[in-house]
């Protein structure tokens, strides 16, 4: 049994949630903690020797999105580049935000191209997943909304993906309702169990509508941010969120079919639905107060990258953005100046 994880829940301690039951089992284990923020292909390819070492019929992720990532591939890749016997895969997450504990997908960077690839595959799923609050409490404020944004951003681009069906909204609209009336109070009371637990649930629920329905092209945005800028994830997310929902709405332009679905979310949290327009807008400046509170950047630029940087750097992240998996299920299509006017906008703060 391999148990997959980050060095703080190693040396912290906070492993022996999954070790303790281990050792009072009997098992045959090893924990594999080389696990740091964005994992890369090295990290990927480590875990599988040590994988291939303690000859491990079952892996077990313990952690935040880089870790259950890594389980994640290293599982994919032992069974399909390898073509070792399938073995059993559980996830037990401890941020609320991901939703990989019940996606199909995962996302490895290439270090030395500075790209991050996102994996797409049915056999990404975990077999179980487990969800503890007790396990969140101790998140630091600034990761809880960081990883909270990214659940709202899931939940969202699920609702609005080219795929989505019933069943991804349903779930998509809970993640929505969950996270807009608990996320500030888990931020500001981290000792609050049952606004974490509610977190907790909605990343899990958002978790399962994109791995039905789709992203888009918020996150094709941050996948192309977090590469070139080492921002996190979630943080990247909730900085062009307001401009992305602006653009799908066509709310300087002529108003989309996307409004609409804008207005319907609206309408789930009783925002002003006294129009399409005036409904998509006020979903959009909900959700660029529920940044700004979290104390989350509401500009690239203010997320610290200089304009030199940015500049240098902008021509690869369009080509980066426009190149993402996950664009395809975005339901506008994005021409490339237009990609070039987006990063423009989030890095100038102009909705």
């Amino acid at each position: 049994m391999l148990v997959i994880t980050d060095k703080f829940m190693d040396e912290s301690g906070k492993v022996k949630y999954v070790t303790d039951h281990l050792d009072k089992a009997g098992a045959k284990y090893k924990v594999f903690s080389d696990v740091h923020p964005d994992p890369d292909t090295e990290t990927v390819a480590a875990g599988m020797s040590v994988m291939e070492e303690v000859e491990a019929d079952c892996i077990i992720g313990f952690g935040g999105g880089s870790a259950i990532d890594t389980a994640k591939a290293v599982r994919f890749f032992w069974e399909t580049k390898l073509g070792k016997p399938r073995c059993r895969f559980i996830v037990i997450p401890t941020t609320s935000g991901t939703g990989s504990e019940v996606s199909a997908y995962a996302v490895i960077t290439d270090s030395a191209k500075q790209i991050k690839y996102p994996l797409v595959d049915e056999r990404l799923l975990p077999d179980a997943a487990i969800l503890d609050a007790s396990l969140i409490v101790s998140v630091p404020p600034k990761v809880t909304a960081d990883t909270g944004i990214d659940v709202l951003t899931h939940a969202i681009e699920a609702f609005i993906s080219v795929k989505h069906t019933d069943f991804s909204d349903a779930m998509a609209e809970k993640a929505i309702k969950l996270i807009c009336r608990n996320l500030y109070t888990a931020y500001k009371h981290p000792d609050d169990l049952t606004a974490r637990q509610y977190v907790h649930d909605a990343a899990c629920m958002a978790g399962i509508a994109f791995s039905n329905a789709g992203l888009g092209l918020n996150h094709a945005m941050a996948h192309a941010l977090g590469a070139k800028f080492h921002i996190p994830h979630g943080r990247a997310n909730g900085i062009v969120l307001p401009y992305v929902m602006s653009f799908n709405a066509g709310c300087s332009k002529i108003l989309t079919p996307v409004a609409k679905r804008y207005a319907e979310i609206a309408s789930i949290l009783n925002l002003d639905t006294s129009g399409t327009r005036q409904s998509a807008l006020s979903m959009i400046r909900d959700v660029r107060g529920l940044i700004d509170r979290l104390g989350i950047p509401t500009t690239i630029r203010a997320a610290g990258v200089s304009k030199a940087d940015f500049d240098s750097k902008l021509d690869t992240l369009v080509e980066e953005a426009l190149a993402d998996n996950c664009l395809k299920t975005n339901p506008v299509h994005v021409y490339k100046e237009e990609m070039y006017e987006l990063f423009r906008s989030a890095y100038n703060g102009k909705l």
